[in-house]
């Protein structure tokens, strides 16, 4: 079975599931997986029912795919995801989007929980994506490697505007109305799971990186070479250690914790993107 075959079958076992045709697809990160609840008329697919779909295995990821009604569109929900360091191929972390795109989605909008490499960032802060630095992917771990299916994208991808830019605006618009703190700025893409060293976080603010976090990177550019429009935003969950004779250590439970501030300002800034959709 080839790639295209997998993708098709795995976008036929959820069309037998689901009555709905969605046209947005969502990832939900770490601990963010209960912005699915808010769906109505929702479908539940377990991940272990889909063809091909890899597992996931990490703390605050369901394993669910949710294809619901939210403000009005038709959403894919992703319940967790799955990781480069859990020992999947590239191509298997990315497959989902690829299933997505089969299912007829034109937009894909990813969440993550992240650490705030940024000193004016707090725990509970949301940052807009604006831009990546994809390190695995500079150092030979890109999605796109390896032979290329024409029919699924172009060999050579352009990636100066990965996330669009029309989303972007309608998201901070939707956050000033609403009050919720926003940032826009760049995360910093690594593989994990091991956390930063200090050493790292100052290396990583030296070269431009607001977030860090060891998803998203790989199925924006996935995304982007199926021609899917992308937004993406980070969860801030803590504050990125850069002294080595500090007390603290990062550690996933932080994480899960701070998911409690952010759900309910994650939930206002996509409800109201989705409402007021820039088609």
């Amino acid at each position: 079975m080839n790639q295209r075959e997998a993708f098709k079958r795995a976008a036929d076992t959820i069309r037998e599931r689901a009555n709905l045709q969605p046209t947005i697809g969502l990832v939900l990160g770490s601990g963010l997986g209960g912005l699915a609840d808010e769906l109505e008329h929702r479908t539940v697919v377990p991940y272990s029912e889909i063809p091909g779909w890899p597992q996931s295995t990490v703390q605050g990821h369901q394993g669910n795919l949710v294809i619901g009604e939210l403000e009005g569109q038709v959403v894919a929900a992703q319940q967790g995801r799955a990781h480069f360091y859990e020992g999947y191929s590239l191509a298997q972390v990315t497959f989902p989007i690829r299933v997505m795109k089969e299912l007829g989605i034109g937009t894909v909008i990813l969440t993550n929980a992240a650490g705030g490499i940024n000193p004016a960032y707090e725990v509970g802060d949301l940052m807009l994506l604006e831009d990546h630095i994809s390190m695995p992917g500079m150092v030979g771990a890109n999605p796109l490697m390896g032979p290329n299916d024409d029919e699924l994208g172009e060999r050579f991808l352009g990636v100066a505007q990965a996330y669009d830019r029309r989303l972007r605006r309608c998201a901070l618009e939707v956050a000033r109305e609403h009050g919720v703190p926003l940032h826009s700025g760049v995360y910093f893409g690594l593989s994990g799971p091991a956390f930063e060293t200090p050493a790292e976080i100052r290396m990583i603010r030296i070269l431009g990186g607001d977030t860090v976090g060891m998803s998203t990177v790989h199925e924006v550019l996935v995304a982007r070479h199926g021609g899917m429009r992308v937004m993406a935003c980070s969860g801030v969950t803590n504050v990125a250690i850069d002294a080595v004779d500090s007390d603290l250590e990062t550690n996933h439970l932080e994480v899960l914790e701070a998911a409690e501030i952010i759900v309910p300002r994650l939930t206002t800034i996509l409800k109201g993107v989705l409402l007021n959709f820039p088609t």
